[in-house]
């Protein structure tokens, strides 16, 4: 149980909402005698609104019968606020008919105290409303601490998370020294086309996460096959094949969302519509949309990007080999969403260069 110093409880706001001001300085003075030192003393029951987003009171006493508005229609309007810590409320009434005090309570009044005022009633009241309110008050800053506290730390485990998978990525391309940025605008470009395609945002927020580690599996590729500056022999080949295999199963055995997304991708993005791609040889709707996606940006970037065995092609002859291979290497709806739209694919190519020389379209 929560225990709070007499000091503590006494500095708490209390309104007292009363049209006649004889109730209202009797009540000042009962209260300012006992140690409550904020009262706030509000004679015209229209104020209480504004006076309550102002002051943000712990207690409020509120008499019921008021010209204009009475108290039950100020609860009404503190009631509309739908504050998670509105204050007790203590009914002041000279109304003794139950009719009365049930819809008092009804309306969310806590208790209510009947005039004249018996002063030591009165103070116990105040008292035990005072400190069950504030009690209230400070479990509730502290589970909206700890939130807070556990916002951040996720966002910097995600932080970290997505730090540790554009690091492995990278590792794989500095592996076959390709370009430090080009997991980057693969995986914007990954995010982007799979927007186009009507994922959400936060499944489009986990394609950018998880595309970075497209070609983890170049990891367990020979330097002899993987650096060969030339032409690789059929056998070498197959085992530069073998990249994509690697990476689905370094990435096997996690079931959170973004390992098996990012499984799916290195598994599945040498995958072709027709059928022809590998490891699977999978055609059509059986190779999973995020390799057919992936796909698409891979290739796109790769072409337009520079290599130490090759020049970087134009934008204009990199879509015309995508035009030509719509429903062949590539998913026809998804190169038909890449291509209505290949300014964007072009702006992320432009913001994220590697070289100065890199062709422009």
């Amino acid at each position: 149980m929560y225990a709070f110093s007499e000091k503590n409880l006494h500095e708490q706001t209390i309104f007292v909402v009363d049209d006649e001001l004889v109730n209202l300085k009797l009540l000042d003075k009962i209260l300012t005698s006992a140690g409550y030192t904020n009262l706030v003393l509000i004679s015209d029951p229209g104020q209480v609104l504004n006076a309550y987003l102002e002051h943000r009171p712990a207690l409020i006493l509120l008499d019921l019968n008021m010209p204009g508005i009475d108290g039950y229609h100020v609860m009404e309007q503190l009631a509309g606020l739908d504050d998670p810590l509105l204050p007790p409320i203590i009914i002041l009434t000279a109304q003794h008919q139950q009719e009365y005090l049930l819809k008092a309570l009804e309306a969310g009044a806590r208790d209510f105290i009947s005039k004249p005022f018996d002063r030591r009633e009165l103070l116990m009241r105040v008292r035990n409303f005072l400190d069950a309110h504030v009690a209230h008050r400070l479990v509730r800053n502290q589970k909206d601490h700890l939130e807070i506290l556990v916002g951040q730390r996720t966002r910097e485990l995600q932080e970290t998370r997505l730090e540790i998978i554009r690091r492995l990525g990278h590792a794989a391309e500095y592996r076959d020294e390709e370009t430090g940025n080009h997991i980057i605008r693969m995986s914007k470009m990954c995010a982007l086309l799979a927007k186009k395609a009507g994922w959400s945002a936060q499944q489009c927020d986990l394609m950018l996460q998880a595309s970075p580690m497209h070609d983890i599996g170049k990891i367990g590729i020979p330097d002899a096959i993987l650096l060969k500056p030339g032409k690789l022999e059929p056998s070498e080949w197959q085992t530069m094949k073998n990249h994509a295999e690697i990476g689905g199963r370094l990435l096997e055995g996690n079931d959170s969302d973004l390992i098996v997304l990012a499984r799916e991708i290195a598994l599945n993005h040498h995958e072709k519509w027709d059928g022809s791609g590998y490891p699977r040889g999978l055609k059509g709707e059986e190779i999973p949309v995020s390799g057919r996606i992936a796909a698409l940006a891979d290739v796109f970037d790769a072409l337009t990007s520079v290599r130490p065995y090759k020049k970087a092609w134009s934008v204009a002859d990199a879509v015309q080999l995508i035009r030509d291979n719509r429903g062949k290497h590539f998913d026809p709806e998804l190169t038909d969403l890449f291509l209505e739209d290949i300014e964007s694919f072009v702006e992320i190519k432009n913001a994220y260069q590697d070289y100065p020389e890199q062709l422009h379209p």
